[in-house]
């Protein structure tokens, strides 16, 4: 062989190594994600924070990378589906969003589906039957509302003068509910009738398998599931009844009832359930691969306490909630900036080797 011939072969080589070393090199990066809060860090009540628009142009590839980045919006709110609740955070902020990448605090439930199918769900809270609709739209096949079991029999709540729109909100031929058990009882969105609904909740947890109208023996035992959706918080100074303060009212009330603890599952923010499901939908969007993700919030109990505890980066802004100087003391983040523009700015300059 030639020296020419042994000079170009090497050359030729080496070439294919840099390549392919470059390839690996851009391949590797872009392997990152965000997932914001809404409320606090995108818009504040129905006002756009102004750097919010900027930011989510960034990530649809107006960036130094010319780099389309993945993210999803990751909220404690509810009571709609996720295509009005996309349709209503772009008309806010001016960016088109897309509603897979919508988690609202019921999101996750999609997940019960399967296990649900055709079994009878009471599904409690929003508006009208706002929920009922979300529900079905995830696959739930025989869901009620408390307006159906009123109803079916409206000496379950003597109150009827307090609850709204009784008469257009339910079917015109009343649902049976003395045969046809509720196997599962689902939050979906804060409660606007409360004692009607705490008194049908605790009906179907404390009835004989599920049958309204019945009372079991046993407590030690809990035959009827309950799952929760969310919490939220307000701009007053002082704490208001939520969903949370619901479900305290509702624990205590069991409790009293029967003498046993109320066991039930939660979903929403700070809970790792929330979490697992947001990796979902990332790997529908962007493809099953690992990925370091950058949780954007305001809320240093529920944004920063759960992207901690679930592993991702935290990044705490002051354009919600926390508006401290330095970080928040009891759920400290990993990085704190003014707002979600500059948390964005800087996570992409980390990620693609301009830091």
């Amino acid at each position: 062989m030639s020296t020419m011939t042994t000079m170009l072969k090497r050359s030729f080589l080496a070439k294919a190594i840099n390549t392919s070393a470059r390839f690996i090199s851009t391949a590797n990066k872009g392997n990152y994600a965000f997932a914001f809060d809404i409320d606090g860090v995108l818009i504040k009540g129905k006002r756009r924070i102004p750097e919010a628009t900027r930011a989510l142009k960034q990530l649809n590839g107006d960036n130094s990378a010319n780099r389309k980045v993945p993210f999803v919006l990751l909220t404690n709110g509810g009571g709609m589906t996720e295509e009005e609740k996309a349709n209503q955070i772009s008309e806010i902020v001016g960016v088109k969003i897309d509603p897979k990448c919508v988690i609202l605090s019921h999101s996750p439930m999609q997940n019960l589906a399967e296990k649900y199918r055709n079994k009878r769900v009471l599904v409690v809270g929003g508006t009208g039957r706002n929920c009922y609709n979300v529900a079905t739209k995830y696959g739930f096949q025989d869901v009620v509302i408390p307006h159906d079991v009123m109803h079916w029999n409206n000496s379950v709540w003597p109150h009827t003068e307090t609850v709204s729109d009784l008469s257009v909100l339910t079917s015109s031929h009343p649902i049976e509910f003395s045969q046809h058990p509720i196997h599962a009882v689902m939050v979906f969105h804060d409660s606007f009738e409360w004692g009607r609904d705490l008194q049908i909740m605790l009906d179907a947890l404390c009835s004989k398998g599920g049958v309204l109208g019945t009372r079991k023996e046993d407590y030690s035992v809990q035959d009827v599931p309950l799952y929760w959706s969310n919490i939220w918080s307000t701009d007053f100074p002082a704490p208001r009844l939520g969903q949370g303060a619901f479900k305290h009212a509702l624990e205590g009330l069991y409790r009293t009832l029967t003498g046993h603890e109320l066991k039930s599952t939660s979903f929403g923010k700070p809970h790792a359930a929330t979490y697992k499901f947001a990796e979902q939908i990332f790997n529908t969007i962007a493809g099953e691969q690992g990925r370091n993700v950058y949780a954007v919030g305001d809320n240093p109990a529920a944004d920063i306490k759960g992207a901690n505890d679930y592993g991702w980066t935290s990044i705490l802004v002051r354009t919600g909630v926390f508006t401290g100087k330095d970080n928040s003391p009891d759920y400290p983040a990993k990085m704190v900036c003014e707002n979600v523009e500059e948390a964005v700015e800087k996570v992409i300059a980390k990620e693609e080797g301009k830091l």
